[in-house]
């Protein structure tokens, strides 16, 4: 058997270490393993990182896969929301509403807790109020709506109205009082408080949506009426329970009038 060489019988990792390997699909120009600088030959800077900022044993326990780390649906899986966040939610809905929207309702639409919407509302009024933008948000009538901000008022109605303006009459006002404080009512009790037929009146403030119907009493069967949630949302009210005392704006000599508002 013919003897080998010492070169011939050096083992890869020898070959590496004593500069002798190459690659074979170089050239005889390639370079020699031993010329690549080691990680120990590279000079140290001054603050940098050796190693990158995610370990390599991390990246293994990831619960998203490397291979589908730049693909939407695998962050999808995971539950990332790559939606718009929650502030900028609630102001697209509110937008386009025509109404106060519960805070219920704006939790169904946007799968949130109850009270994380509404934190999510509050902090948006108090960012409105404190940049003391044009518009507000605000609570009333069970709901939440953006509106114009008061003091802006007269720009808009020039705006809206162009020196036209609707208002309601004396007896509309009257009657409308009656309502709000005595509902539900009928129509005769509301003719027995202001001492005059009430019908016509009642039926304008129905048109208008500040009066709707609230069943029949269960005694004489009259329809009975109370004011409605665009009537609270014009005032500017929560409930009617934040209607003002009305005695307070009763002349000294209309007792009969205080007890029949109690």
């Amino acid at each position: 058997m013919p003897q080998q060489s010492d070169e011939t019988l050096e083992s890869p990792a020898d070959a590496v270490i004593s500069g002798h390997a190459r690659d074979d699909s170089s050239s005889a120009d390639a370079p020699l393993v031993s010329d690549v600088p080691l990680v120990s030959d590279v000079p140290f800077v001054p603050g940098a990182r050796s190693t990158p900022d995610i370990a390599t044993s991390d990246i293994a326990t990831s619960d998203i896969a490397t291979s589908d780390i730049a693909t939407p649906d695998a962050w999808a899986s995971q539950g990332v929301d790559e939606g718009p966040g929650l502030h900028t939610a609630l102001e697209a809905i509110l937008l386009v509403v025509d109404e106060p929207v519960a805070e219920i309702t704006l939790a169904q639409v946007l799968e949130r807790p109850i009270p994380e919407i509404a934190t999510a509302l509050r902090a948006l009024s108090a960012e409105y109020t404190e940049a003391n933008r044009g518009f507000d948000l605000r609570q009333v009538a069970g709901g939440w709506r953006f509106y114009t901000r008061a003091d802006c008022a007269p720009l808009v109605e020039r705006f809206i109205r162009d020196g036209q303006q609707t208002r309601l009459t004396q007896a509309a006002l009257e009657t409308l009082a009656v309502v709000a404080y005595r509902q539900p009512v009928s129509r005769a009790r509301v003719a027995a408080v202001r001492g005059v037929n009430s019908d016509g009146v009642i039926r304008t403030l129905t048109a208008r949506g500040l009066v709707e119907e609230a069943g029949t009493d269960p005694e004489s069967q009259a329809l009975l009426y109370r004011t409605s949630s665009f009537f609270l949302e014009r005032l500017g009210l929560k409930s009617i329970d934040e209607l003002p005392e009305l005695a307070p704006f009763l002349p000294d000599d209309t007792e009969n009038y205080e007890e029949t508002f109690k």
